[in-house]
């Protein structure tokens, strides 16, 4: 009896601690560069951001979130999807305060970066800088259906997909590799130099992180 009434405390007790450790954190790539988790918070959880490194959240859908950092106040209000924000390496919270589900990626850098400004070096005209620093570079890309985008060149990046497409890259040889990517994909690409082409039916949407 004693063993059963512990147990039943033990239960209990897990059931009675903050929202905080409920978090649903997967990993989606880890290499030399970056570690790429996709995090979702019920609504009133939050997550620790202490002992991080320096990364870049990506919000994949729209919602509500508080930000807490050991200097200043707290800020809270809406988020956007495809919106990216930079955060440093300090200990701090974000809470989901909004009454559905809080989804984004984090990015978290695994070097020090690089002090090098990189601007729109490479890349397509119609592409939109969100942000840069010594750690990544990040910006917005949109290929409407059935459309090209011009030549261009591109390092390293995490390619986060909040619109998918049928697509397929043309090497400066014409060779044509395949490069479909799904609506909530996550994935690692190399730099390369090539034409994108939108051949199916649905535009593409994507946020482009590109560590340094």
């Amino acid at each position: 009896m004693h063993y059963r009434t512990a147990a039943v405390m033990t239960t209990l007790l897990l059931a009675a601690l903050p929202a905080t450790f409920a978090a649903s954190s997967v990993e989606k790539i880890r290499n030399d560069k970056v570690r790429v988790t996709e995090d979702t918070l019920a609504p009133g959880e939050s997550e620790d951001t202490s002992a991080k490194l320096p990364s870049m959240i990506v919000y994949m859908a729209d919602g509500t979130a508080e930000v807490s950092m050991p200097h200043g106040k707290p800020q809270n209000g809406s988020v956007k999807e495809g919106e990216t924000v930079f955060q440093s390496a300090e200990a701090g919270t974000i809470k989901n305060t909004g009454s559905s589900p809080l989804h984004f990626v984090r990015i978290e850098f695994l070097t020090a970066g690089n002090p090098e400004t990189w601007g729109m070096s490479g890349l397509s005209p119609h592409y939109v800088m969100l942000l840069e620093n010594q750690y990544a570079r990040a910006y917005d890309i949109k290929i409407p259906a059935q459309t090209f985008e011009p030549q261009h060149t591109h390092h390293d990046r995490v390619v986060v997909s909040l619109s998918g497409a049928e697509l397929e890259h043309i090497l400066p040889d014409k060779t044509i590799q395949p490069s479909t990517l799904k609506t909530g994909e996550v994935v690692w690409r190399l730099g390369a130099t090539h034409i994108g082409h939108n051949l199916g039916q649905t535009n593409l949407w994507v946020i482009a992180v590109e560590p340094k």
